[in-house]
């Protein structure tokens, strides 16, 4: 994170230390695991501006390790944000700051790239997770059904996207009307939305499931539940593995902090 001033630092002084976070920042939005860096600042405060509410570092406007204003489109997002940095202790510590994560993410990489990540939500919708049915046991079959089956009338009804649904594990091709409209609901997203949307659709390897999320049809909670009807119903047999289980955790906060990014940037 970078501040405007750089000249103007607390401690060991805002030369030495600005570069660094954004990089760590930047490492942290891609998945890496960036080292501590130490806190250069006081204050995290929020102040409006012509791109919108920025994160301000000791009364100056921060930026993202593209060097653009770390500025969001709601006061309530930027608070949240803001929050974060206060949060900090003597070190900076970017895996604890998962909504500055996917703001650096947002403005840096989807918003000058909006078209592409759009088509890849697209692109899920026509895999969809939860178009691929089991064809035994019988209560997995059921479970899917009752979980699964209203999501498909919702899209059916609120999207106008009618999918169709296979059991097993063959590809099917769903049709041009079903995402062509989903397309036309990823496309009337706002661009600061559409990164979020765009995790929570990874995560659960569903489009359905994220544009439910993100129209209020589906808490994240409920969105993860219906993620992994397959995973639970392995574990319930089986037992858990402790490293899918620690995996597991790490996405679902992923999946908390975009559906919070979303829920927070809605104007």
């Amino acid at each position: 994170m970078n501040s405007d001033d750089d000249k103007s630092g607390a401690g060991s002084g805002a030369p030495g230390n600005a570069e660094p976070v954004a990089q760590s920042a930047a490492g942290a939005a891609n998945g890496g695991q960036p080292a501590r860096i130490r806190r250069f600042y006081h204050q995290a405060g929020v102040a409006a501006s012509d791109a919108g509410f920025v994160l301000q570092l000791d009364g100056r406007a921060a930026r993202t390790p593209g060097k653009h204003p770390l500025a969001v489109p709601t006061e309530q997002l930027a608070q949240a944000i803001a929050s974060e940095w206060a949060a900090q202790g003597s070190d900076i510590v970017p895996s604890d700051m998962p909504l500055t994560r996917i703001a650096n993410t947002v403005i840096d990489g989807v918003i000058p790239n909006v078209a592409a990540v759009r088509a890849e939500i697209v692109k899920y919708a026509g895999s969809d997770l939860i178009c691929y049915r089991a064809e035994s046991p019988v209560a997995l079959v059921q479970r899917q059904q009752a979980t699964w089956d209203p999501l498909l009338a919702w899209a059916r009804d609120h999207l106008k996207a009618g999918f169709i649904t296979t059991d097993g594990l063959m590809p099917i091709t769903q049709s041009d009307g079903a995402l062509s409209a989903v397309r036309r609901t990823v496309d009337a997203i706002p661009p600061i939305a559409v990164g979020p949307v765009q995790i929570m659709t990874s995560m659960t390897g569903s489009a359905v499931l994220a544009l439910a999320v993100y129209a209020g049809r589906l808490t994240a909670d409920d969105a993860w539940f219906a993620a992994h009807i397959d995973e639970d119903w392995q574990i319930s047999q089986w037992g858990e593995d402790h490293e899918a289980t620690v995996r597991r955790e790490k996405r679902w906060q992923e999946m908390k902090a975009a559906a919070s990014f979303v829920a927070l940037s809605r104007t």
